[in-house]
């Protein structure tokens, strides 16, 4: 949905994603929806060496670079102490940390030069510590921290946008995610009004975008009464996974 957002203000796109057929389809609709031009190029963003080649060839077809968008994630639902291989979650850090490290590093050349921007997608779960969610939390706390350091570093050069995203209606919140995670109470936010709201604010060159913004709520309760968070975390969300598997 961000390709559809960006193709119908008419954006070139590079698209990158591990699965061809499906790129091809979404690269169709973006035709349609008013891009010139489209390309597609198979990606597994979790190799430094893929990362690479999807920016040289991007850069090779277009001849610049303006806008780096790093949605790529996966999650994993599970009790931190019932991981069984800890090294099994790897797989998440090198997609959701990793993944958007390796094509920003390859990306920063050609963004000074357009004056571009990166726009990174976190997650409320990086301020709101999700129970059964460790690593995916940590995944997103660490973008978060990555692409505000780079800010400060790059200054005016490269902007820099982070996304702070509720639960949104996507293929990974899709399935048994919500039943899983014991998360529905939480009101899902389309996925059409959030791409949407992430390419405006984008545009706008706005350094943060909370979306939806009613889920501010959490970061200030976080920050002015960390325990109330913690407690209400634990008891609707853990102790509730408990009663349930007993």
């Amino acid at each position: 949905y961000l390709a559809y957002e960006y193709a119908r203000r008419g954006a070139c796109l590079a698209l990158a994603a591990r699965r061809e057929e499906r790129l091809r389809a979404v690269a169709d609709k973006a035709r349609m929806l008013g891009s010139p031009d489209v390309i597609v190029i198979s990606t597994d963003i979790s190799k430094v060496e893929d990362c690479e080649r999807f920016i040289t060839k991007a850069v090779n077809h277009f001849g610049r670079l303006d806008h780096l968008v790093n949605n790529a994630g996966i999650i994993q639902i599970d009790m931190f102490e019932h991981c069984k291989e800890i090294a099994d979650c790897a797989v998440l850090m090198n997609t959701n940390f990793w993944g958007s490290v390796y094509v920003t590093r390859f990306a920063i050349p050609h963004l000074r030069k357009s004056k571009g921007r990166i726009v990174g997608i976190s997650s409320i779960a990086g301020w709101c510590s999700v129970p059964k969610m460790s690593f995916y939390c940590a995944s997103k706390a660490a973008i978060t921290s990555f692409y505000e350091t780079l800010a400060a570093e790059f200054g005016p050069d490269i902007g820099i946008t982070i996304v702070t995203p509720g639960v949104v209606e996507s293929e990974m919140s899709q399935g048994d995610f919500v039943s899983k995670a014991q998360m529905d109470f939480v009101p899902a936010e389309s996925t059409e009004r959030c791409a949407k709201a992430i390419v405006n604010s984008a545009c706008r060159g706005d350094r943060y975008l909370v979306e939806p913004s009613w889920t501010r709520m959490s970061f200030l309760l976080k920050v002015l009464c960390p325990e109330v968070m913690e407690w209400h975390l634990h008891w609707v969300l853990a102790a509730r996974t408990s009663k349930k598997s007993n």
